[in-house]
């Protein structure tokens, strides 16, 4: 999966700790979501959204493999 994630948080001159902290995970979990290894959970995914003032599809994007 897709994401804007990193952008985001440079936008706001956030490290991965600072929004870590603010989501209530850990720095790993952050750099995991930002890199593509893990997808976060819905409750996850709707925190992160709200957070930045977006949609989660504004935030995450299926890549063609996760489609089929």
């Amino acid at each position: 999966m897709e994401n804007r994630l990193r952008v985001l948080r440079a936008e706001r001159k956030w490290s991965q700790a600072d929004l870590a902290e603010q989501l209530g995970v850990s720095r790993q979990a952050v750099n995991a979501i930002e890199t593509g290894r893990h997808i976060p959970t819905l409750p996850l995914a709707f925190k992160i959204a709200r957070l930045f003032g977006q949609t989660i599809e504004a935030i995450f994007q299926p890549q063609e493999r996760d489609l089929t």
